[in-house]
């Protein structure tokens, strides 16, 4: 794609995806065949400023992802008139609520970990809301969302209440926060898959619900606009360079999409700081019967998708812990080998750290570890460690199975995870499924660029799944019988870590 600049014709080489994740801020630099050029990154800092209370600074969020974006620019030497766009995706439920006119957050960002609303969501569950939640915005009243969070803020944080009733107070995923600081306040919006993680989007009308809306007391004026997720959203200007933000969507339903699963039966799993599973269901919205999100996977050109959604929330974070908690290992890598030296033993870890998602939506159950025996050490926890996500996996899949009717016949992997080649073969070894791992494992970042693409034809749709590869394909190796043995302890291990501090 060309655009004519004073005259000179200067052509589109490159699309940068900005995914801020719960850890760190990336820009990601792909070119026209979808390849990665060169990634940027900058840690972001975890604020626990009580048990269960998970914290971002928003302020640093936005300084971290505009500074590794100026980093990839530069350090490519690229002209910015170069660029085709910008895409964004997110972690997800993360909350902010920010003064419109001096642009500062009114409290820093509760992230979608956090635990402080629990007992406000035992509340509403108590009033008997669940079922409306349910049919209106696909999800579970769990403090995973953002609405619970915005009710905290606006009752806990001293001046909101006020800000609001002079329409001086504006709420944002990351998503929303990180474009309307981008656009300096041009824009505030969010896209369709974003909306759908509040609890206050109506995924079947696509609009914000009122009755959401008055059980959590929030006022409609502090939500944001609802675009596709192949959009315009505005501009970002660099060094005098307006380069168009033209794709949002929240990182698992990017990923999806980076794994080019646009098919209804099409799933993906990403292993990040939390573990997502995603089924494509087209344009059919499940209900799940089971423990599973209904949520949209993506709206192009108000076209929307939906998909069945299994939410865990600690996976690479528990390998962080490994290494930052415990101080076991000083790279996470290193568990690929301690795994394949650890004996043959019955330890099993259920890292319930932030409570358990899907399917079981326990927000008391804490974290623990079963069998240990004196013969213990770092390699059998490791590999325990290692094993709880695949074991959480699996959880996932035989309630979408279940809920969809559909057997799946592979399963897409990607995340930094996924490097992993001892936990590859055990996921393939548990599902007793071929597991597929794309030479690109960003797929998230990849997902939100081809949104961007997609808009300007930088892109054509049918051009994107000619251009994935495939790493290596992991197949089931051994006897079910001492996997299906496994799997059983771990059920048993689940049971015993919930309920723990309610």
């Amino acid at each position: 794609m060309n655009y004519k600049i004073n005259q000179i014709t200067v052509e589109k080489k490159y699309i940068i995806a900005l995914d801020q994740g719960t850890s760190s801020s990336r820009a990601i630099l792909f070119n026209k065949n979808a390849k990665i050029i060169d990634v940027a990154q900058c840690e972001i800092e975890q604020i626990f400023p009580k048990s269960g209370w998970v914290e971002h600074n928003p302020e640093e969020i936005i300084t971290t992802q505009t500074k590794v974006l100026y980093d990839l620019i530069g350090n490519n030497s690229i002209n910015p008139s170069e660029i085709d766009s910008i895409a964004i995706t997110n972690q997800r439920e993360t909350t902010v609520l920010w003064n419109k006119k001096t642009g500062k957050p009114i409290y820093n960002a509760i992230v979608w970990q956090d635990k402080r609303t629990s007992n406000l969501c035992s509340q509403l569950k108590a009033e008997g809301h669940e079922e409306h939640f349910k049919k209106s915005s696909g999800l579970v009243i769990d403090s995973y969302f953002s609405g619970t969070k915005i009710n905290w803020i606006l009752n806990n944080i001293e001046g909101a209440k006020k800000l609001t009733e002079e329409n001086n107070l504006l709420f944002g995923t990351i998503d929303t926060w990180l474009i309307w600081k981008l656009t300096k306040g041009e824009i505030h919006a969010t896209d369709y898959s974003n909306a759908s993680r509040t609890l206050l989007f109506d995924i079947n009308s696509l609009t914000w619900d009122n009755k959401s809306l008055k059980i959590l007391d929030i006022p409609k004026s502090i939500l944001p606009c609802i675009k596709n997720s192949s959009d315009d959203y505005g501009f970002y200007e660099y060094k005098g360079t307006r380069i168009p933000i033209r794709g949002a969507i929240g990182d698992q339903q990017a990923a999806l999409f980076g794994q080019c699963c646009f098919e209804p039966g099409e799933a993906k799993n990403t292993y990040g700081t939390g573990c997502f599973m995603l089924l494509n269901t087209g344009n059919k919205r499940i209900e799940s019967k089971n423990g599973l999100l209904t949520t949209i996977a993506w709206g192009i050109d108000d076209n929307i998708l939906y998909a069945l959604e299994g939410s865990i929330f600690i996976a690479g974070a528990a390998i962080q812990w490994l290494r930052d908690g415990l101080k076991i290992i000083s790279e996470s890598n290193e568990t690929e080998q301690l795994a394949k030296e650890a004996n043959e033993d019955e330890v099993i870890v259920v890292p319930a750290f932030a409570g358990l998602g899907a399917p079981y939506w326990d927000m008391y159950a804490r974290g623990a570890i079963f069998g240990l025996t004196r013969d213990s050490g770092i390699s059998e926890i490791s590999r325990a460690t290692l094993e709880s996500l695949a074991f959480q996996t699996k959880d996932v899949l035989i309630a979408m199975e279940e809920d969809s009717g559909i057997h799946l016949q592979s399963l897409n992997v990607d995340g930094g995870a996924s490097a992993n080649n001892y936990l590859m073969q055990f996921q393939s070894d548990i599902l007793d499924t071929p597991v597929n791992r794309p030479d690109i494992i960003e797929s998230t970042a990849l997902g939100a660029a081809y949104m961007a693409g997609l808009y300007t034809g930088f892109w054509k749709k049918e051009d994107l799944k000619k251009m994935k590869s495939i790493n290596q394909i992991f197949k089931p190796s051994k006897e079910q019988t001492v996997f299906i043995k496994k799997y059983l302890l771990w059920r048993e291990a689940v049971k015993r870590s919930m309920n723990w501090t309610k």
